[in-house]
């Protein structure tokens, strides 16, 4: 929802307008802080200023700024459109959606709109809403390229794979450069591009006018094209300059985790947890599946989702919420009163339970980043099984490099920032695994792999459930999966992906160099 300059707004404000709607944020941001200087209750600049904050993810900021221009113009319907989307992008769906309908009465219209309640409706789990409002939007503006983007992608999580590449092909027609509908395209992981497409996407790229997100788009497309074609050198190549694009966009400082693991690993003593021992949330229902994304967590939650005392959910953002809200985190997890504890294991619970559409005994929370809160986890909700899920780091962290993600992760856009990461998870979980021993069942991936019923028969031990042979076909499950991993655990357990990093071998010296003594874990 980009601000639109508009020709009758004062000079200053046109000009912080332009610079906005060109992305030149270093140039809008004096402009609208000197603007509101002047004039600290104009809400065009305060819905400026905070539309900035929310491109660099500055949301509370964003949410703060937009309040104040709708208490100053409670019409201003465009701040609380950008209001709803700001809330949905800190995973507050729920007021997004109160809020969003508000807006669609005063502007039925606007398919914008529409396509974010329908984006809201997906992240609480209501995917059959969603799709009818993507239909009821697209019957009525059929040549909106975003939108039958956004209408692919849920078509994809419920498992509707032809109809999810009819919608990505539909908008490729409207817009051939959307480098997005490409990489989403390629991002099923089972979709083969032809000369045709290629040339497309070469041509999309060699365009003046294709801003960096569709090109850091199209070059990670164009990786997995030639990837396919077994063209190691263009493919790494692509794969090369999208990381390195994307990049530029993201602010990342790979001290910043070393230093949080090293205050969490000094937190998490035995004599915290003897003190703390019998406290917390006693409720058994949540399963942890964590580690590094791309490790094999999408498959494990399959295999999980297919008991029939285990409800698959997604990725819940809760945990990570909730420790942002613990001074001096992690440190803080010392000073934790046995009553805070408690609380916020069930405040877990009750953020969770959004997520919940069956009344199965237990549910899966399968945030791979939930390994950076495993002794909050711990404290929090002592009766909550906790799974690492773990997969080669050379293969794993490779896996990440060929991936963009919409949001977060932005670990993985450098191949030293990749080895980095890796090596701090795995210091974290070493150190859980010596001062609690036994408390994290780790799934080998290859190991997964190489002898499945043995492998699964443990996980299930280690999550107290009785064997059920529904978990060997977990395939065979039509529940809607959200991650990147849809396509691939629709199948059998193959060995596809399990030596895809060797063609690219002589590039990864800097992925090996951060990795250390880990590379050969």
């Amino acid at each position: 929802m980009a601000t639109a300059p508009n020709p009758r707004w004062p000079s200053d404000l046109m000009q912080a307008a332009l610079a906005l709607h060109d992305n030149q944020l270093h140039v809008a941001e004096p402009l609208l802080k000197a603007y509101l200087k002047q004039d600290p209750f104009e809400a065009r600049a305060i819905r400026m200023l905070a539309e900035l904050a929310g491109r660099i993810g500055r949301y509370k900021d964003a949410e703060t700024l937009l309040r104040r221009a709708v208490e100053l113009a409670p019409g201003f319907t465009a701040a609380r459109a950008n209001l709803a989307l700001v809330l949905y992008r800190q995973n507050r769906a729920p007021e997004a959606l109160t809020l969003l309908d508000a807006v669609i009465a005063d502007e039925p219209d606007n398919p914008g709109h529409a396509n974010l309640k329908a984006a809201a409706l997906g992240r609480l789990g209501g995917f059959e809403d969603a799709i009818l409002l993507y239909e009821k939007v697209l019957h009525d503006a059929p040549t909106q390229p975003r939108v039958w983007l956004s209408y692919g992608h849920m078509l994809k999580t419920v498992g509707r794979r032809d109809d999810g590449i009819a919608a990505y092909r539909r908008a490729l027609a409207l817009q051939p450069t959307l480098g997005d509908a490409w990489w989403s395209l390629a991002n099923l992981k089972t979709v083969r591009f032809d000369d045709s497409d290629i040339a497309a996407m070469e041509a999309a790229l060699a365009r003046d006018d294709v801003g960096d997100e569709d090109r850091f788009h199209l070059d990670f497309a164009l990786g997995k094209a030639f990837e396919d074609r077994r063209d190691a050198v263009r493919s790494f190549a692509h794969y090369d300059a999208g990381n390195t694009l994307r990049r530029t966009r993201i602010a990342y400082d790979a001290a910043e985790t070393t230093a949080f693991v090293d205050r969490s690993i000094a937190a998490l003593t035995p004599a915290l947890l003897e003190a703390r021992h019998g406290q917390g949330c006693a409720a058994p229902d949540p399963i942890f599946v964590l580690g590094m994304p791309r490790a094999g967590s999408t498959l494990v939650e399959q295999i999980l989702a297919s008991h029939s005392l285990v409800e698959g959910t997604t990725e819940l953002p809760d945990m990570p919420a909730i420790a942002r809200q613990i001074a001096d985190y992690p440190d803080g997890i010392a000073a934790l009163s046995a009553d805070a504890l408690r609380e916020i294991g069930e405040d877990y619970l009750r953020r969770a339970a959004i997520q919940r559409r069956t009344d199965r005994p237990f549910f899966i929370d399968k945030l791979p980043n939930n390994w950076a809160h495993v002794p909050l986890i711990h404290l929090a909700l002592p009766n909550a099984r906790i799974i690492d899920a773990r997969r080669d780091p050379i293969a794993c962290c490779f896996s990440n490099f060929k991936q963009h993600y919409a949001r977060g992760q932005s670990f993985s856009y450098s191949l030293d920032d990749l080895g980095r990461y890796y090596r701090d998870y795995v210091r974290l979980m070493t150190h859980v695994d010596a001062v609690l021993p036994g408390r994290v069942h780790l799934v080998d991936h290859e190991k997964l792999i190489e002898n499945t019923e043995a492998e699964v028969r443990a996980l299930l031990t280690a999550c107290s459930l009785d064997f059920e042979p529904a978990c060997l076909a977990f395939h065979e499950n039509d529940r809607a999966v959200r991650t990147a991993s849809s396509e691939q655990v629709r199948r059998p357990i193959n060995r596809d992906g399990v030596d895809a990093w060797r063609p690219y071998a002589p590039w990864l010296g800097p992925l090996r160099v951060a990795l250390g003594d880990v590379a050969e874990s």
